[in-house]
């Protein structure tokens, strides 16, 4: 009788909750969709492996992102969730490789990155967005038992990451021209994206 009372309740509560993670994904699509052009368009400008590696991560993080907006647009989440981990997982180490290569490149060349002060202050306003964002779609995740919710989220985080990684590494350039802090800040993203990566992939994210 208990039980039977209860379950329109809990049945409501998921609801609420697969809603708010649409919310949580669109605006991370939005959000991320903007800082992409803009630190791609930085990065190229001032020749920054970390800054271009950091709109890359923009562009997987909108790809991770879409891909749980699949899931939950479908009428059973759970069914596609494990797609939507693979696709998250891929994401990550598409970004990996492709910092690394660029990272190592710099690194043998001896390229210089020049001062940006676009990609500063873009690293920092995503500095004081993305840790938010992180935190709100995976308490939803957690409370939903959505495993890909939560990846994504750290998907996010990671961004919050990237975004210290970078802002240091910039700084650092533009003040002392230690032009080495900019491809080494990039081999920073590669590493945790990996690790992500593969925890997206074994469906370890959840709770």
């Amino acid at each position: 009788m208990n039980d039977a009372c209860c379950a329109p309740a809990v049945d409501e509560r998921k609801l609420v909750l697969q809603r708010r993670v649409r919310m949580f994904v669109a605006a991370t699509i939005t959000y991320n969709v903007v800082e992409a052009v803009i630190a791609l368009a930085a990065g190229t400008v001032a020749g920054s492996t970390a800054l271009i590696g950091f709109g890359l991560d923009s562009v997987i993080e909108v790809a991770s992102a879409t891909a749980v907006a699949w899931q939950f647009a479908g009428r059973d989440p759970e069914k596609r969730e494990r797609t939507a981990l693979k696709v998250i997982a891929v994401s990550f180490f598409a970004l990996a490789a492709y910092v690394t290569v660029e990272s190592v490149l710099s690194l043998v060349q001896g390229e210089r990155a020049e001062h940006s002060t676009v990609g500063i202050v873009l690293a920092a306003v995503s500095l004081l967005v993305m840790p938010g964002l992180s935190y709100a779609q995976r308490k939803a995740g957690r409370e939903l038992g959505s495993a890909s919710a939560v990846a994504d989220s750290k998907q996010t985080l990671l961004c919050t990451y990237l975004s210290a990684v970078l802002l240091v590494g910039l700084v650092v350039n533009s003040l002392f021209g230690w032009w080495w802090a900019d491809p080494l800040a990039a081999l920073v993203i590669a590493v945790v994206a990996v690790r992500e990566g593969r925890e997206a992939w074994r469906g370890h994210h959840c709770c």
